[in-house]
C-alpha cells in the first residue's frame, strides 16, 4: 500500500436492517414483562423478564460479533458447528423429558435447545453443499439425495424428541433453501412426502419402544395429546376444558382486545387463563393488550423487517451468502407464521417461539446470531458502493493538486 493511500473502504451494515432487528427485540422484552410480571414466577415478578435482559445481552453480542466476522468464513466452519448439532441432538435425546419431550439441555442452570442450533447448523450446511455442488444439485443421484439425506438425519433426530413443530420449520426452511439453489422442483415434491413418511416411521418407532419401558402412561399421555391438538383445532369447543382450553382462551384474548386493545399491561387472559403467556401464546396478549390497530402495526413492521432481509439476500453476488440470507429470513418468516397461526387458529397449535418476541434463550440467542451474519452479508454488499465512493473522492484530491 502507497503512502498516501487509504485501506480498502470497509462497507457499512444495512442500518434500517440493524434497527429493526433491535426494535422487535426491544418490543419483545417489554412483551414478556407484560405477559409475566403477573404470574409472580417464584415470587419475582421480574423473574422472566430479568432471566430474558441476560439472553438479549448475550445475543447482542453475538450479533455484533458474527457482524464483523466475514460470512464467507462459515463455509470453513459449517462442518464443524453441524457435528457439534448432531452430538448435542444425540445427548439430548438420553435426558428427563419436559413437557413431555426431550429437548433441553441443562447448562450452568440456564436451559438450551439443540433444535435451536440446528436451525441454523442446517442452513450453513446447505448453502455451503449446494454452493460447491452448482448445477450437479438437479442431477438426482450425485446431487439431490446427499443434500437430503444430511436433511433427514436432522429431522429424525429432531422428531425422535418429538418436537413435531421445529422439525416441520427445519423441513420447510430447507426446502427454501434447497429450491432457491436451483433443485428441481419435482425432485423436491417427491422429498417432501418421503420425509413426512420418515418422520412418521420414525416418531411410531419411538412410540413403540416407549411403550415397552416403564413410561408406557407417559407415551400413551403425549401420544393423547398430540391427538387432542388436532381435535381442538378442528372445534377447540368439542372438548371447551381439555384438549380446546388453549385455544378457546387464545381466540378469547384476541377477541378482547377490540381495535384499540386494554392497553400494554392491563390484559386479562394472561392472569393465569391463557397457558404460557410469555411464550407460545405471546401473540394472544399482543392482540388482547394492543387491540387490532396496534397488532396490524407490529406484523407490518416484522413483514418489513423480514423484506429488508430478503433484500439484503438477494442483492449479494456470493451464492453462499444468498443462499444463507434466504434461509435465516426464511427461518425466520415460517417460524413466525406457524406460531402466529397456531394462536389464530389458522393451523394446528405446535408449541413454537415467536422470534424476537417470545421469551426463550437459547432461540434468541441463535436468532440473533443469525442476524449478525445477515448484517455482515449487508456490509459485503454495501462495500463495493463504498469503494466507488472511495475512489472517487481520491481522484478528486489528485485533480485539485
Amino acid at each position: 500500500m502507497k503512502k498516501n493511500e487509504s485501506p480498502p473502504a470497509k462497507g457499512t451494515p444495512d442500518f434500517q436492517l440493524l434497527i429493526l432487528t433491535l426494535l422487535l427485540v426491544g418490543f419483545g422484552l417489554i412483551m414478556v414483562f407484560s405477559s409475566s410480571s403477573s404470574l409472580f414466577f417464584k415470587n419475582d415478578p421480574l423473574y422472566f423478564l430479568k432471566r430474558q435482559l441476560v439472553w438479549v445481552l448475550l445475543g447482542t453480542v453475538a450479533m455484533f460479533v458474527t457482524m464483523n466476522i466475514h460470512y464467507s468464513k462459515f463455509k470453513k466452519w459449517y462442518a464443524p458447528l453441524f457435528m457439534i448439532t448432531l452430538i448435542l441432538l444425540l445427548f439430548v435425546a438420553s435426558t428427563e423429558r419436559v413437557n413431555g419431550a426431550r429437548s433441553w439441555l441443562n447448562i450452568a442452570g440456564m436451559g438450551i435447545q439443540p433444535t435451536e442450533l440446528a436451525k441454523i447448523s442446517i442452513i450453513l450446511y446447505l448453502a455451503a453443499l449446494i454452493t460447491k455442488k452448482g448445477e450437479r444439485l438437479r442431477d438426482l443421484r450425485s446431487g439431490y439425495i446427499p443434500v437430503m439425506v444430511i436433511v433427514g438425519i436432522v429431522a429424525g433426530l429432531i422428531m425422535m424428541q418429538p418436537d413435531l413443530g421445529s422439525c416441520l420449520i427445519l423441513v420447510a426452511t430447507s426446502g427454501l433453501v434447497i429450491f432457491a439453489g436451483g433443485a428441481s422442483l419435482k425432485h423436491i415434491l417427491g422429498s417432501v412426502m418421503l420425509l413426512v413418511l420418515g418422520a412418521g416411521l420414525v416418531l411410531g418407532a419411538k412410540m413403540a419402544v416407549d411403550s415397552l419401558s416403564p413410561g408406557v402412561e407417559q407415551s400413551a399421555a403425549s401420544h393423547d395429546y398430540r391427538q387432542g391438538r388436532i381435535d381442538a383445532f378442528l372445534d377447540p369447543f368439542q372438548d371447551a376444558e381439555g384438549a380446546g382450553y388453549n385455544i378457546i382462551q387464545s381466540l378469547t384474548a384476541l377477541g378482547e382486545g377490540g381495535l384499540g386493545g386494554a392497553g400494554i399491561g392491563k390484559g386479562v387472559q394472561k392472569l393465569h387463563y391463557l397457558p404460557y403467556p410469555y411464550t407460545d401464546f405471546i401473540f394472544a396478549v399482543i392482540g388482547e393488550e394492543l387491540g387490532f390497530t396496534g397488532t396490524l402495526l407490529f406484523l407490518l413492521v416484522y413483514l418489513y423487517f423480514l423484506w429488508r432481509g430478503i433484500l439484503v439476500a438477494l442483492r449479494c453476488k456470493d451464492p453462499f451468502g444468498t443462499l444463507v440470507g434466504i434461509g435465516v429470513m426464511g427461518l425466520i418468516a415460517i417460524q413466525a407464521f406457524v406460531n402466529i397461526g397456531g394462536v389464530t387458529k389458522t393451523i394446528p397449535l405446535t408449541g413454537v417461539t415467536l422470534p424476537f418476541i417470545s421469551y426463550g434463550g437459547s432461540s434468541l440467542l441463535v436468532t440473533m446470531l443469525s442476524m449478525g451474519i445477515i448484517l455482515n452479508i449487508s456490509r459485503e454488499t454495501a462495500r463495493p458502493m463504498k469503494e466507488e465512493h472511495t475512489k472517487s473522492v481520491r481522484i478528486t484530491r489528485s485533480v485539485s493538486r
